[in-house]
């Protein structure tokens, strides 16, 4: 393949909702660019684009696959993106290296749910948007009330630049506006251009006329001379949609079927002349705020966006170069961790097809193999810039958590591994062996998402697992002081075990006065892993109890705090003062001592007011208008406390705290009230003590269980 310059390069996010053809015009676009020589189809699990095995079974995209297509003279890199929000961290990486989105919209259904979303993602990308209306050739399509539901949902930016002459059954001719020239499709999807036919000419015209006056309108200079000349000569008109594509203020509009590779060459012709190169597109900086200008002669940094692992061949590494250019046989600095990396093979990649590449220069996108120790968002530079950092992709925090378990526990060592493997795939997923929780948890997009990590492992790695819901981390404290006295005596021949401990507890808060009962000789502040403290306070006169022996008296309290008297959670915010007790001369040890202030801090919890604190999350839902009541309905249901509510464009906001124990399977629940057009985040906001009948319930629930244990 040839060296193509940063001017020639056209990088291009295909996004859309499910079943709107986004697949099906990738492999259009691959045919246009010499890629292949025959069209696969989703029916027949032959496309380029989706060839692994789960995305065979379900007939949709679950990955982001890289392509390319070469068209004159330019070549077009495209990210052929899944439909589904569950996926949506292999959106979010495309339109991070992507200078242009190419959003597919299906003509029979107008603006779905996944088309909301995809826009959302675009617009905070802040990247051109082009639409493709396909699937004109059936029955149900309906171009007019398409562009009337994109214009109320997207905004007037939205520019017919072609409408359907005879769309539905028998669709084959389209009108282009910019070009004032009807196109003709033949069953191969080769257009024959000819003038407009008179009886169209005037509807023509009306739409020519007001497609212009939108262009002008984005450009002072352009709408003066549409002033003085009533129009737009063609080299304007193409300057005015290069601006008003880049500046986000035109979003152009194109026919399609993709099927029958009807309109698919001219839309190509459309981002190689129209789209921005990676010298237009918006810049990316880097961490420090300095700007990536594509600059061939600059010091090398790539960005690697996206990690896929495939048979027979491992780990490939996909990257876009912001600066300077790379070779085969290259070495480079991991700004992250500062590894050092061979770049051993440069590819172009279609697919599970791949063309060497010799070299890639500022703007490309590439893939290499088998680097040590890289991954997903990690930054590679020549030694010369080796700190230079690109702005990270900023992936979406789980929404939905399962604890996994592997049903045959010699399995458990296995699937930690695969879990970890899967997580440098898919950022989004998020492993954790909790020690507070006592499980391992992972954590995703959606049940959708988490399913087909469940099939994969099941299917493709060969281990039975079961998803149960995550225990909560609550937390215990104390309300009150409260004293206890703790005797641990043992003896069974020999020498015995014997220490006997006298505390009295009380909670901590911060520039508290401590207790003046007993004086205190010494103290010890600790900060807890967890949050919140534990101040240890040695109250011993006279000896009642050796200096030696406090370290073990801590280390029982500390076991019982990491696993407090109520419910099994971490405790925090307690003074502990040890004001008295007795000594065996030979009896008394470490291990006594231990236990005996294990349990005299465990009786003393249970007597000073004792209360299990909740995690509370703040969350914010994005929803239609239409959906409100119902959405807020099921938030109160849910102990939520709305904090706020707003607009943005055409949604509404809610902000609410709700506690995680009401949040299980949320994105769930969500996407049924809203018919998946709701989309939410969360993100932790403070601990605060349960209702009393919730407490209740959970002391109930936690003798139960250690009752069968």
């Amino acid at each position: 393949m040839k060296v193509y310059q940063t001017k020639e390069i056209r990088n291009i996010a295909i996004v859309g909702g499910a079943k709107t053809g986004k697949t099906t015009l990738a492999e259009s676009m691959l045919l246009e660019g010499g890629v292949i020589n025959r069209r696969g189809t989703i029916e027949d699990k032959n496309t380029v684009s989706d060839y692994r095995e789960i995305e065979l079974e379900r007939q949709n995209s679950i990955y982001s696959t890289v392509l390319y297509a070469e068209f004159e003279g330019k070549k077009i890199n495209m990210i052929d993106c899944p439909g589904f929000d569950d996926f949506v961290g292999e959106t979010i990486a495309a339109l991070k290296v992507a200078d242009s989105a190419l959003m597919v919209m299906n003509a029979q259904n107008g603006v779905e749910v996944g088309a909301e979303i995809s826009w959302r993602n675009a617009s905070k990308a802040n990247i051109p948007v082009i639409f493709a209306i396909n699937h004109l050739e059936h029955e149900n399509s309906n171009f007019e009330e398409t562009i009337r539901q994109m214009k109320q949902s997207f905004g007037g930016g939205v520019m017919v630049c072609q409408y359907p002459v005879n769309e539905g059954l028998g669709f084959d001719s389209i009108i282009d506006l910019l070009q004032l020239k009807m196109l003709k499709f033949d069953a191969s999807g080769k257009a024959q251009v000819s003038d407009i036919p008179a009886n169209l000419k005037d509807k023509a015209d009306e739409m020519y006329a007001a497609m212009v006056e939108e262009l002008a309108a984005n450009d002072e200079e352009l709408m003066e001379k549409f002033f003085e000349n009533g129009s737009l000569s063609e080299e304007e008109i193409s300057r005015g949609l290069k601006l008003g594509l880049i500046n986000r203020g035109i979003f152009p509009v194109f026919c399609i079927n993709g099927k029958q590779n009807q309109g698919v060459n001219r839309l190509m012709q459309f981002i190689c002349n129209t789209a921005p190169s990676p010298l237009e597109a918006p810049k990316t900086k880097t961490t420090d705020g300095k700007e990536l200008t594509f600059n061939s002669a600059d010091p090398a940094s790539a960005l690697i966006f996206k990690t896929s692992i495939e048979p027979h061949l491992g780990e490939i590494s996909f990257f876009k170069l912001y600066a300077g250019e790379i070779t085969e046989a290259m070495d480079m600095v991991n700004a992250v961790n500062s590894s050092k990396e061979r770049l051993s093979q440069l590819f172009a990649v279609a697919g599970k097809n791949r063309q060497k590449l010799d070299k890639v220069v500022a703007g490309d996108i590439a893939a290499t193999i088998k680097l040590k120790n890289v991954r997903t968002n990690h930054t590679l530079n020549t030694p010369k810039n080796a700190d230079d950092r690109v702005e990270p992709i900023v992936f979406p925090a789980p929404k939905i958590s399962f604890a996994v378990k592997a049903k045959n526990n010699t399995d458990d060592e296995k699937l930690n591994g695969i879990l970890g493997e899967m997580s440098k795939v898919d950022p989004t997923l998020v492993v954790e062996q909790s020690k507070e929780l006592r499980q391992l948890i992972l954590g995703g997009q959606g049940e959708l998402h988490l399913n087909i990590q469940k099939w994969l492992i099941e299917n493709i790695n060969k281990i039975a697992i079961d998803y149960v819901a995550p225990r909560i981390p609550y937390r215990e404290t104390i309300t009150k002081s409260a004293k206890s006295m703790y005797r641990h005596k043992k003896q069974s021949g020999g020498s015995g075990q014997f220490g006997e401990v006298h505390m009295m507890i009380e909670p901590y808060k911060e520039g508290m006065t401590f207790q003046t009962e007993f004086p205190v000789r010494g103290s010890e502040a600790h900060e807890l892993e967890w949050g919140g403290k534990l101040v240890f306070n040695n109250c011993i006169v006279g000896g009642a109890i050796d200096a030696r022996f406090m370290p073990a008296i801590m280390k029982g309290i500390m076991e019982k705090i990491e696993q407090g008297p109520l419910t099994g959670s971490y405790a925090r915010d307690i003074v502990v003062n040890v004001y008295d007790g007795k000594m065996h001369p030979v009896d008394s040890n470490e291990i006594s001592f231990k236990l005996a202030g294990r349990n005299a801090f465990k009786d003393a919890f249970k007597n000073a007011g004792p209360k299990i604190l909740e995690p509370i999350y703040e969350v914010e839902v994005i929803l239609p208008e239409d959906k409100f009541g119902d959405v807020m309905t099921d938030l109160q249901g849910r102990r939520a406390s709305i904090m706020g509510m707003d607009s943005e464009g055409n949604y509404k906001k809610i902000i609410a705290r709700v506690p995680l124990a009401e949040m299980n399977r949320y994105s769930t629940a969500l996407s049924s009230i809203t018919s998946g057009r709701a989309m939410y985040s969360l993100k932790f906001a403070e601990y605060v003590q349960v209702p009393p009948d919730v407490q209740t319930a959970l002391l109930k629930a936690y003798e139960e269980q250690e009752a069968e244990e």
